[in-house]
């Protein structure tokens, strides 16, 4: 059966309460926020972008073994915009938005200038982040919307550009157990330069309780780009307790021709340009310092969105990304594509590996050029002296075809053993989701005719004994005949269902990013999916747990 993915999205905002079978677990008691496209035509004008659609917002509420559903659109000024003018008149990353013909020459003048300095676009249809006590729809432009959590409404507008000078960032952020919540956007052109900057906004103190948590902004470091007019795109980074891990790809934002993608008649989308005569530059950074380490690491071209865990170990700095070998998943999403072919296989898809990186923390002098610097012994993953203070890492491949990868992100920063995520061997359209044994290399999967799993979210149990304790949350789109679609709940060890709860309404692929946490009789665990400008499926969560622990996936 196939599913339309440009349909459009019909919002229900009133709580249902879904139909269970079989029992979820009286622990099991919070929100579930989830975020993604939802409208994708507005009058005659269409998207021409899955990603571009404007965002739908779900909530999941878990209480005493039953789950209620609501939904509700983005009220961003993209969504007031569009739909006052019946037509599509902000521009998405894909989709180009012209002035309607019978528009006078001051209309169409405005909007060319509009366009050669774009103002990005409010429709926050990737992920949610948690600042201080406040939620947030994002995407990877400079705008974020506050929204109730509880009722979903949409709330103020907040400009980035307000408290640090970035013109893009990322929707996937991570926490520490402090609650502080780190992040990094890109600044274009800033006093001549351009560069990544690496932001933390604080926890919520008693002290300043009263004061906007945004303005507490702090720079933990900033970081140059290898080339100011074609800075590289990112959707994710890594953390662990002493360093930040950055990947600079060859996968660049050409800026000149952004300026005049509007004028050419193309999509900012294909200002975008994968270099694959060139390296990847891994930026090792210290937490503490805000200082690079000295030695530079680099590794062939690649493409990567999502890194799925860091950790250290013994003087060596391990992680983890998804990583592809070109730039073909974004045209995976094109509307048109979808429309054509949602079966398997994809003879033009890319499979994405899951590589394993590891660099030496430790200084290379001494070292003979061609020695390998890597001594741990679980794994293949090198890096090699190549001169004085530049190594060459090579990963090893854990697994083939796994995308949205989630951890219990109480293992964020720490060795963990288990992965959850979306298998997309001969699609970037997921029919199968899997529990991945990075240690045995064991995988056990999920599966039902007809259904499309979104990422699996992974809750821990209250006070739970192992790493996979706990169980996993994944919306289900049903497109069987007269049935429903449902949100699936697996034991996090066995992967079995242990109970299923049908929704009455249709439910939509979602975005869903990178993991985070942070603790303070509350955690936030923040996930990805297929998304807009990056691909994956965002999700956000809040749970109240025993011992007055939330649970915040975003």
């Amino acid at each position: 059966m196939a599913t339309d993915f440009s349909k459009n999205a019909v919002e229900k905002p009133e709580p249902f309460k879904a139909e269970v079978k079989g029992t979820i677990p009286s622990w099991l008691q919070g929100i579930l926020l989830r975020n993604g496209p939802g409208i994708f035509s507005v009058g005659d004008t269409s998207y021409n972008h899955w990603f571009d659609g404007m965002a739908i917002m779900h909530s999941f509420t878990f209480k005493d073994g039953e789950m209620t559903h609501r939904s509700r659109f983005l009220r961003s000024d993209t969504y007031t915009a569009n739909m006052d003018a019946n037509r599509i008149v902000v521009s998405e990353m894909g989709t180009m938005a012209y002035p309607d013909p019978s528009k006078n020459f001051i209309v169409k003048a405005i909007t060319f200038l509009n366009h050669t300095v774009p103002d990005f676009t409010d429709n926050g249809a990737s992920n949610f982040i948690k600042y201080g006590n406040d939620y947030y729809a994002t995407s990877e432009t400079n705008y974020i919307r506050k929204i109730d959590p509880e009722t979903l409404e949409t709330q103020e507008k907040v400009d980035y550009m307000k408290y640090l000078p970035v013109n893009m960032a990322s929707s996937h952020v991570h926490y520490d157990k402090e609650g502080n919540a780190y992040n990094m956007g890109t600044s274009i052109a800033e006093k001549g330069k351009t560069k990544y900057i690496l932001f933390k906004v604080p926890a919520v103190s008693e002290r300043g309780k009263n004061v906007p948590v945004l303005k507490k902004t702090e720079v933990i470091c900033t970081v140059p780009c290898r080339s100011m007019l074609t800075p590289s795109y990112y959707h994710s980074f890594g953390m662990t307790d002493n360093y930040f891990i950055f990947i600079e790809q060859p996968f660049k934002l050409d800026i000149l021709k952004m300026a005049t993608a509007y004028m050419r008649g193309v999509n900012w989308a294909s200002c975008l340009k994968f270099c694959p005569e060139e390296n990847t530059l891994i930026h090792l950074i210290d937490r503490k310092t805000g200082k690079e380490v000295e030695t530079k690491f680099y590794t062939g071209a690649m493409v990567v969105y999502h890194h799925v865990n860091a950790f250290e170990d013994d003087g060596h700095v391990v992680f983890d990304v998804i990583a592809y070998k070109d730039t073909s998943l974004y045209d995976m999403f094109y509307l048109s594509k979808l429309k054509e072919n949602t079966g398997f296989p994809d003879e033009n898809y890319s499979k994405p590996s899951y590589k394993r990186f590891v660099i030496p923390v430790h200084s290379d002098k001494g070292i003979a050029v061609g020695e390998d610097l890597v001594k741990l012994k679980y794994t293949t993953a090198n890096a090699v002296k190549e001169k004085e203070g530049k190594l060459t890492c090579q990963a090893e491949v854990l697994y083939e075809g796994l995308e949205l990868p989630r951890i219990n992100y109480n293992f964020n920063g720490k060795k963990q053993q288990f992965v959850y995520g979306n298998c997309v061997e001969e699609s970037a359209l997921s029919r199968q989701i899997a529990k991945f044994d990075t240690e045995t290399k064991e995988v056990i999967y999920w599966s039902e005719d007809n259904c499309w799993p979104s990422e699996p979210v992974f809750v821990p149990r209250p006070n739970g004994e192992s790493e996979d304790d706990g169980v996993v949350l994944v919306s289900v789109l049903n497109s069987n005949p007269g049935q429903s679609c449902f949100m699936l709940v697996l034991d996090g060890k066995t992967f079995k269902e242990v109970a299923r709860a049908y929704v009455n309404t249709e439910l939509h692929k979602d975005c869903v990013e990178d993991p985070h946490r942070f603790m303070d009789s509350l955690i936030s665990v923040k996930f990805y999916g297929l998304c807009e400008n990056t691909f994956l499926f965002h999700s956000a969560f809040s749970m109240k747990c025993a011992d007055n622990f939330v649970w915040n996936i975003t």
